[in-house]
C-alpha cells in the first residue's frame, strides 16, 4: 500500500523536484541568516588580527555554510544521469539564484552562482545546450554582478543602494576590514591612538552588527530545513567533484563554443573550510529529517512509508553517487522508521567520508560452498545465488545486504589473493566504449553492476584523472 500522494495529503513536500524555487531560496536564506547572527565581535576581532577563520567558531561555521552550499550546487547537478535532466537541475538553481537576489541574500547568492559557475560544471556543454536562453542569460547576468573584477565593484554599487532586509557578501566586507587594519599602524608616531583608522573599523563593524539585528522576510518551515541541514552535511572533495563531471561528460574534440560566465568569484574565499559534522551530529540531523518525513509522509501514523516515497526522499541526496541505492521490497512494500534511519545514517557516514575503517571493498562472487550472510544470516550458495564477498576481510553478504552491514572492515593479512576455492568471481561484464557526446553509452556503462564495488572510490570515477580546465 502507498503512503499518501506526495502532492496531495502531504503538509510540506520534502522532494527537491516538487520544491519551488522561492520556497528553497527562503530557506537558504533563514540557514544564511541563522548562522550570520551567531558571529561575534570577538570573531570578527580574530579573523583581523591573524586573517583566518581559524580559532573563530561561528565565523567559521558560517563560511563552511557558503562552501558546502556551492558544493551541494555542483553535486546536485552531476547527480543527475543526463543533460536535459542536469539542465533541469541547472535552471532550477539559476531560478533560486534569482529569488535569493531578490531577498538581498548575497552571501548565498555567491555561494550558489559560484557553484552554478565551477568549471566542473561549467564544462559540461551538453548539459548547457538544453537550457533556454533567458536562463543562460540570467546566469551571465548574476556572475558579472558578483565578479571580482575591479574589486567587486558592480557588487558594492547593487550593495550601497539596498535598504531593508539584506546580507551581504561576508568575505568581502571581512576582507574589507584585514585591509585597513593592515593599511595604517595602531598608533603615530607619537604614539598617540590612530583615530581615524579605529573610526573606519567601528563603522564598518557596526554595519555589520546592525545587520544582525534585522527580522527576516519570511518564515520557515523546520522540516525544510531539516532537509537542507542533512544535505548540506554531506562532504565532497574537489577531485570527487571533478571525477564525477569527466564521468557524466568525457572529454572530447566536439567542438562547442565555451559557455559565456566564466566571472572569477570568491566563492570560498577561506579555502577547505567545509566543517565535516561528526557522528552525533549527523545521527541528530537523520533523526530530525526522519520524523518531519513521518509527520508528513504518514498522516494515519502507520509507522511506514511505501518504497516510491522512500525512492523518491532518497532521490533528494546524491547517494546513487556512492553507489548506494535504497534497498528493493517486495510489490507493495513499505518501510518502517528504523529502516528508513538506518539507510539515511550509513548513508550520510559514507557520503561524509566518516569512519572509512568502517567501509568494505565488496566482490560479487559466486558461492560454491555453504555460506552465510552476515547481515541477514541468510543462506548463500548455489550457482546462481550470487552475493558479495570483502576482498579485506572476507565477510560475506546478499547483494541487497551489503548496504545494511553494520561491522567494520578489518584486513587480513594476505587477504586479497586469498579467494580460496570457496567462491568465484563472476568475470566483468565489457562496457561499451564510450562515444563522444554520447548519453546514452554513458548511462549503460553507469548502470552496470561493477565486479569490483569499493565505496570509497566507487568504479564509475574510475574515468580520466581530475585535470581542472
Amino acid at each position: 500500500m502507498n503512503s499518501p500522494n506526495l502532492g496531495k495529503k502531504c503538509k510540506v513536500s520534502l522532494l527537491f523536484d516538487h520544491l519551488k524555487t522561492d520556497e528553497l531560496a527562503q530557506h537558504l536564506t533563514y540557514l544564511e541568516f541563522r548562522s550570520f547572527q551567531a558571529i561575534t565581535p570577538q570573531d570578527l576581532r580574530g579573523y583581523v588580527l591573524q586573517g583566518s577563520v581559524r580559532g573563530c567558531p561561528a565565523l567559521e561555521a558560517s563560511v563552511g555554510l557558503s562552501n558546502s552550499v556551492s558544493r551541494w550546487v555542483q553535486v546536485m547537478v552531476l547527480s543527475r544521469p543526463g543533460p536535459a535532466h542536469r539542465a533541469q537541475v541547472l535552471d532550477k538553481f539559476i531560478h533560486v539564484a534569482q529569488s535569493l537576489h531578490q531577498l538581498q541574500n548575497f552571501n548565498t547568492l555567491m555561494a550558489v552562482t559560484g557553484g552554478l559557475c565551477h568549471s566542473a560544471i561549467s564544462r559540461l556543454k551538453d548539459s548547457h545546450a538544453h537550457l533556454s536562453p533567458d536562463s543562460t542569460k540570467a546566469l551571465l547576468e548574476l556572475t558579472k554582478l558578483l565578479a571580482s573584477h575591479n574589486n567587486y565593484a558592480c557588487y558594492r554599487r547593487t550593495w550601497a543602494g539596498c535598504t531593508g532586509f539584506r546580507l551581504p557578501v561576508l568575505g568581502v566586507h571581512l576582507k574589507d576590514l584585514v585591509s585597513l587594519q593592515e593599511a595604517q599602524p595602531d598608533r603615530l608616531p607619537d604614539g598617540r591612538l590612530q583615530l581615524s583608522k579605529l573610526n573606519s573599523l567601528y563603522l564598518r563593524l557596526q554595519e555589520l552588527a546592525a545587520l544582525q539585528q534585522q527580522q527576516p522576510p519570511c518564515s520557515a518551515s523546520e522540516d525544510l530545513l531539516h532537509l537542507l541541514t542533512l544535505s548540506l552535511d554531506l562532504f565532497y572533495t574537489e577531485d570527487e567533484i571533478y571525477e564525477l563531471s569527466y564521468a557524466r561528460e568525457p572529454r572530447c574534440p566536439k567542438s562547442m563554443p565555451p559557455p559565456p560566465f566564466r566571472g572569477l568569484l570568491v566563492v570560498e574565499w577561506a579555502p577547505g573550510v567545509t566543517p565535516r559534522p561528526d557522528r552525533v551530529t549527523l545521527e541528530r540531523h537523520v533523526e530530525q529529517l526522519v520524523e518531519s518525513v513521518f509527520k508528513n509522509y504518514d498522516p494515519e501514523g502507520r509507522g511506514t512509508i511505501s518504497q516510491e516515497d522512500f525512492e523518491r526522499l532518497s532521490g533528494n541526496f546524491p547517494f546513487a553517487c556512492c553507489g548506494l541505492h535504497p534497498p528493493p521490497r517486495p510489490e507493495s512494500g513499505s518501510f518502517c522508521r528504523e529502516e528508513l534511519t538506518e539507510y539515511l545514517l550509513r548513508a550520510t557516514v559514507i557520503c561524509s567520508k566518516l569512519d572509512l575503517a568502517f567501509l568494505h571493498t565488496f566482490q560479487e562472487v559466486t558461492f560454491r560452498k555453504p555460506a552465510f550472510c552476515h547481515s541477514c544470516s541468510g543462506f548463500l550458495w548455489g550457482v546462481t545465488k550470487h552475493g558479495y564477498r570483502c576482498q579485506d576481510c572476507g565477510l560475506c553478504c546478499h547483494k541487497n545486504c551489503r548496504d545494511q552491514v553494520k561491522a567494520e572492515c578489518k584486513k587480513r593479512p594476505g587477504a586479497k589473493s586469498d579467494a580460496g576455492p570457496l567462491e568465484t568471481p563472476i568475470p566483468p561484464t565489457p562496457a561499451p566504449p564510450a562515444s563522444c557526446g554520447s548519453e546514452d553509452n554513458l548511462s549503460y556503462t553507469l548502470s552496470l553492476e561493477p565486479e569490483t564495488r569499493c565505496y570509497l572510490r566507487p568504479p564509475w570515477t574510475q574515468t580520466e584523472p581530475p585535470h581542472p580546465s
